[in-house]
């Protein structure tokens, strides 16, 4: 297992933390890493956009001109789709977007994105935030003293409150919980910070699937 140094909120050392390899140090598989935000970016879509075909048109229920003699083309309807304000021809209609994922799949993007951040020295593990009530300027100074630049993606425990008050409000800063955890936001960030409870690794993940 690869080794980190275990920050302190201060931005100390407090000793070294161990990157489960299962998560942190495989290949990345981009094209699985594609597939899986393809499908989140997908399901995300409300799929409510809706036009009116000629049958749900008003109106145009008389024939608009007699068949001959007008030198006109014959028509039936000014429901047709080639009249102003007639109906839509092949227009979209509501529906689900979402995409069947299977979950290892899911689960190797995840991995991927987290090895592929882990590689580039993106991922900080703090031993705990420590907050002692809700400041954001408290945790700007935490963040500041950690080093990190850029988006920030901070992994909380879901009974951390005073945390997630203290930086729910940096606009380069976004937050989730354990479960929450996806591929999708580890790409969008440039750095993730875990603490050492959130700090993903096969035994957590079997002890929770038990």
């Amino acid at each position: 297992m690869a080794q980190i140094t275990m920050k302190k909120v201060s931005g100390g050392d407090a000793g070294k933390v161990q990157l489960d390899e299962s998560y942190f140090g495989i290949q990345p598989n981009v094209p699985v890493m594609h597939q899986v935000v393809t499908a989140q970016l997908a399901a995300r879509r409300s799929g409510t956009q809706s036009t009116k075909t000629r049958s749900e048109v008003s109106g145009g229920g008389a024939k608009p001109y007699r068949q001959k003699g007008t030198g006109n083309a014959r028509q039936g309807s000014i429901r047709a789709p080639h009249f102003s304000g007639g109906g839509i021809a092949l227009g979209p209609k509501p529906r689900g977007y979402a995409q069947r994922t299977p979950k290892k799949m899911i689960r190797l993007a995840l991995r991927s994105a987290l090895s592929d951040r882990a590689a580039e020295g993106r991922v900080i593990v703090v031993d705990q935030w420590g907050f002692d009530s809700p400041s954001t300027k408290a945790g700007v100074a935490a963040l500041a003293a950690l080093g990190v630049e850029g988006r920030v993606l901070v992994v909380l425990d879901p009974s951390d409150a005073n945390a997630a008050l203290s930086l729910r409000n940096i606009p380069e800063v976004q937050l989730i919980t354990t479960g929450e955890l996806n591929a999708y936001d580890v790409l969008c960030n440039d750095t993730v910070v875990f603490t050492s409870s959130t700090l993903p690794s096969s035994a957590a993940a079997e002890s929770d699937a038990s």
